[in-house]
């Protein structure tokens, strides 16, 4: 008997460093990272383009996001909305 595993979201958090396009944040993800033979720990940083429809971050924000469908060439995460 098999058992279907849930398919693991892509999560990630970073802070904005630009929201000036339409509908468009560029994200910063932060991370430290290991030398795989002198085993420096190092500071390494990747940039996505995250879908905010609604506007509601500006930079400086930090922010959450999962992977989705491509929206655009370079979009493929939107935005977690905080819950009220």
């Amino acid at each position: 008997m098999t058992t279907k595993q849930p398919k693991r979201v892509r999560q990630f958090h970073g802070r904005v460093v630009s929201a000036k396009t339409l509908q468009t944040l560029v994200v910063e993800v932060a991370r430290m990272t290991a030398h795989p033979k002198y085993h420096k720990i190092y500071a390494t940083h990747q940039r996505f383009h995250v879908h905010d429809p609604l506007k509601k971050f500006h930079a400086g924000d930090e922010v959450e996001f999962v992977a989705c469908r491509p929206i655009s060439r370079t979009k493929r995460w939107r935005v977690v909305y905080p819950r009220a």
